[in-house]
Parts: structure tokens; sequence; C-alpha cells
């Protein structure tokens, strides 16, 4: 059995400034669905169903104190921070596949950490995410557009009919 499509490294870029080299932690989004229990009469146990999405967020943390990346912090109308993660997936044979994640949010929280003297600080940027595009060797695995009303998982777009429905 070969081991395959094992993260090796990434990097990040933060409103179109590669951050390469300047990199800690990432977390990225995990989607998840917004279940609620569902039990009727003549059912032998509950059931979820799916209610929609919890709120996505992803955080990250830069080794450096970039000005320019504090000056996105914040609420202002129509501007969303397009960031997007770029990783080396690589597996026994030597294949290298890119994974890429392409997210628009909001910075809610620049924390600046902990100064100490003699060491170098840190900055953990703490973001709610309303877009975000998963892809993998190419494949599209996860879209998701809040705004729009658009889940594809699997090349399946799950809120299709409901948007048919809506007329939108």
């Amino acid at each position: 059995m070969a081991i395959t499509d094992i993260l090796k490294n990434y990097t990040l870029f933060v409103d179109g400034r590669g951050q390469a080299g300047k990199m800690g932690d990432y977390i990225p989004p995990s989607p998840s669905v917004a279940a609620e229990e569902y039990r009727a009469a003549g059912m032998n146990a509950p059931i979820d169903i799916d209610m929609g999405q919890e709120k996505m967020t992803t955080s990250f943390v830069l080794k450096n104190y970039p000005a320019k990346v504090l000056a996105l912090w914040g609420f202002a109308p129509g501007r969303l921070i397009p960031v997007t993660a770029r990783g080396a997936l690589e597996s026994e044979d030597g294949t290298v596949t890119p994974v890429i994640h392409n997210m628009r949010g909001k910075i809610i929280q620049p924390d600046r950490g902990t100064w100490s003297p003699g060491q170098s600080a840190s900055l953990t940027v703490n973001m709610t995410v309303e877009y975000f595009k998963e892809a993998i060797g190419g494949e599209v695995i996860t879209e998701i557009d809040v705004i729009n009303m658009v889940r594809i998982v699997g090349g399946v777009d799950q809120l299709a009919e409901q948007r048919a429905a809506l007329g939108i």
C-alpha cells in the first residue's frame, strides 16, 4: 500500500500578498451542516434534518507583524478579503498534487498575541468566511457561496432546487 497525498507544505496569500516564509499555523474552514433532530410518530429513532449551514471560520498565524494585514480588519460595506491557501500534497511515488483553498471573508479579530522581550511577536488572524472553494489536483471538491446560496459538494449543487423554487 502506497502512502498518498500527505500535506508537506503550504503558503497563504492575503489580499493578493504572498506570505511564504512568514506563516505559522493555518486552520482551514470546516463546513458544517446545521442539523435539527427530527422524530415523528411511526419512527423508531430520530434523524437529523439539514437546516442549512453553520457559520464558516478560518484562522492563520503570521510570524511577522504586517501593517498591511492589520489594516484589513473590520467590516467595510461590500468589502470581503480574499485569502488563498495553497498546499502541496506528496505521495510516496513522488507525485505532488496541489490543494487550493480560495476564500473571501471578513477579518473579525487580529489577535496580536503576547509581546515578550527577546521573542518575536506573531499575529493570529481570525476570519468569518462567506465563500470557500477547495480544489485538489484541479478538481473542485467543495464550493460554498453563502450569499448566493450555493453549496457544491462532489460536483453536485445541493441547493440548486431550493434556489429554483425560490426563483433566485
